[in-house]
This record gives C-alpha cells, structure tokens and sequence, in this order.
C-alpha cells in the first residue's frame, strides 16, 4: 500500500509539473512569436551572406593583344585551349573533364580536340597522377586534374616519391618536367571538411615541384601557361570560390607570367602584407581599412609561387617596413606563413619593428556552418595590424 500511494503521489506531481512548463512555454512561446515581427510558425529558409572579401580586378593588360572578358575558370580554359592548338602532344585528363570538369573548366574541349586528348579518367587519383607521370616521361604534355584539392592525398606517394624525384634518381636521363597538376583549392562558403581544404604547405617540403596559385583570370591563365611550359612537374591549385567571382579582361592569345616571382601590388611604409589566392583580396581591404581607420601605409605582395617561393621580394619589403604579416586560409600550425616567418626572422632580425604576426586558419578541420568563423577575414587580419602597430 505505501508502494502505491508512492507511486500515486509522483504521478499526480509529474502531471501537474507538466501542465505547468507547458502552460509557461506556450504563453511565452506566444509572447516571442508576437513580440518578433520577423517570426512565423513556418521557418524561412536560410539566407545566403556575401562573400567574405570583394573581389579587386587587375588593370586591363595591355602587352599581350587583345582581351576579352572571362572569369576564372573560362581563362583557365582559354589557357588549355591554347596549349591544346600549339602543342600536339599535349593531354587533358582527369575525373569528368571530358564533360566539362565540375567546375566547367574543360568545356568544349574534347569537342573541339578529340577523345584522344581530353579524356575521362576512373576515380583515382594514384592512378591519375601516375599516368600523368608516365606520359611525361614518355614526352607529353600532361595535364591532369584532381577534381579538388583534397583529394590530391591518395596522390601523395606519386607526386612525392615519383614525380618530384624522377630527374633526380635517374641523374636527369629521364624527367617528367611535363606534367601539370591542376586542382581547385581553398574556401568557397560551402565546402566543409572535404571540398576546403588548402593543402599547399604538405608539398612545399618537397624539392622537385613547382606549387602556383592565382589570384584571379589573367595571372590564372599567365601562370598555367608558364607551369605547362616549366621543365618541372608543377601544381597549379586554383581558388574555386572565385572560378565565377573574379572577372577580368583576359588576352585571348597565349602569354606567360614568370613563376617563383612575387608581385608588389600595393607600395607602403608601415607594414607588409603577405598572402596567396583569394587572401590576396581579403588583404587589399585590410590594407585600406589600415590606411583610412590608421593612417598606416601597407605594402601588399602576392606571393603567387608557393615553391620556390620569391625570398628577395619579401625580405627586400619587410626591411624597409619593419613589420610583416602573413595570412592563409590554411591552418596556422606547419602552414606555410611559418616557413616565410622563419626566413624573414633569419634575413630582417635587426630591421623588426614588432614580431611577425600570422592571421590563418585555426588548427581544426574545415567548418561548414562555423566557415565564417573559422577563415581569416579581414577583421582578424586588420586585428593583428593594429597589434603590431602598437607593439
């Protein structure tokens, strides 16, 4: 009996205690959905933001003939394009490039050259560099496609052990020095751990290859052509968030921008920025937040070649300026700011003003809906100005 009315007791508690949360939750629910004009009982989707940078297109070229307006990815076509009309030897391959690729930037290709040289490949990415590496060896122009950058991993052995070795082991009788590596690279707003990722600073230890990165159509095209053209195997990572982003007036014939050198896009007194790929338009607006809020002069530098990357450049800027500072969407940890760090720290000692500071990624695996939190955007960045100004 003392059983029962225990039970008895705990269930007419639990009742009344529910009814009454419930009540509460209800009227406030009410309260907030009348309070909020905003609020419906059906959720609205989810809106877009904007991009975390706006993008700064390069002056019109004027050495190279005529242009015509394209975006990233139809200059990197217009960079294939060229090669495929000059070059007989020369190959496109990769996972559904004989469609266009993902990203559209082989469309109408093998239409216009042939199955025989623009071609579909299995979902392999071993087996796409290795063949890659074979017919370089064999006297093609390779170029191959890894659909996104971080998918290159299952690469790692061949790029690495191979093709960045081959010259080496056979004391130059043989090379692949033909062999192009395209791959879309870094943030797009969307991507999450396995379409972000920036995986240049795991190659950068490697001796043998050729690392390269625009910053928008008419250097995405110059220095495609140059990797193409280089003697060396190289990889060209290109930044997709600006594939449709960045449109420029791009030359329709083929050029080349030099590679291993950097470009001074903005002269300054203060503080130098350094950075690659889309960052470089993060920077710019850091560099006139820093001028307009600070009244500080910022000397901006795109490094454009990761390996073997421009010492001269950037020592020659942080000399004159005193203080230096770094940024990539990578994480901070091993990324390859900590490589330009250490050099600058080794060449420029005496010439700092203030410690180099670097404005990365954090040391976690890509976000999806914390992305906006996780890149390096130019509050960070113009942060770590002001840091250093008032070190």
């Amino acid at each position: 009996m003392a059983a029962t009315r225990l039970l008895l007791r705990t269930s007419v508690v639990k009742s009344s205690l529910t009814g009454l949360t419930g009540g509460v939750h209800s009227s406030l629910g009410s309260t907030l959905l009348k309070l909020s004009p905003d609020c419906t009982a059906k959720p609205k989707a989810q809106r877009r933001h904007a991009a975390h940078f706006t993008y700064h297109p390069d002056p019109v070229p004027t050495q190279y003939g005529p242009t015509q307006k394209m975006n990233l990815f139809q200059s990197v076509t217009s960079a294939l394009d060229n090669t495929l009309a000059s070059d007989p030897t020369a190959v496109i391959f990769g996972e559904d490039v004989a469609f266009g690729g993902v990203f559209r930037c082989t469309v109408g290709l093998r239409d216009k050259y042939g199955k025989d040289r623009v071609f579909n490949t299995p979902l392999c990415e071993q087996g796409i560099v290795g063949f890659g590496i074979g017919a370089a060896v064999a006297g093609a122009t390779a170029i191959a496609e890894i659909q996104f950058a971080d998918y290159i991993y299952p690469a790692f052995d061949q790029i690495v052990n191979e093709a960045a070795k081959y010259r080496y082991r056979s004391g130059n009788m043989f090379d692949c020095g033909k062999l192009t590596i395209r791959s879309p690279w870094g943030c797009v707003g969307h991507g999450s751990l396995y379409h972000s990722q920036s995986p240049e600073a795991f190659f950068a230890h490697c001796p043998g290859i050729k690392i390269v990165v625009p910053r928008g159509p008419v250097q995405a095209k110059g220095l495609l052509l140059s990797c193409i053209a280089d003697q060396n195997p190289c990889i060209f990572f290109e930044p997709k968030i600006l594939y449709r982003a960045a449109v420029e007036q791009v030359p329709t014939e083929a050029y080349q921008v030099p590679l291993s050198q950097a470009e001074v896009l903005q002269e300054g007194s203060d503080l130098t920025l350094v950075t690659w790929g889309t960052q470089v338009h993060v920077l710019r607006e850091v560099a006139a937040m820093a001028q307009e809020k600070l009244g500080i002069s910022c000397e901006l530098i795109d490094l454009q070649t990761i390996l073997p990357w421009d010492t001269e450049t950037v020592c020659k800027s942080v000399v004159k300026t005193g203080r230096l500072l770094i940024s990539h969407e990578a994480p901070v940890t091993g990324g390859f700011a900590a490589e330009i760090s250490s050099t600058v720290q080794e060449e420029c000692f005496l010439n700092l003003e203030a410690p180099i500071s670097r404005v990365c990624g954090y040391d976690t695996p890509f976000p999806h809906i914390f992305e906006p939190f996780y890149i390096p955007d130019k509050w960070k960045c113009f942060e770590a100005v002001k840091r250093m100004i008032n070190y």
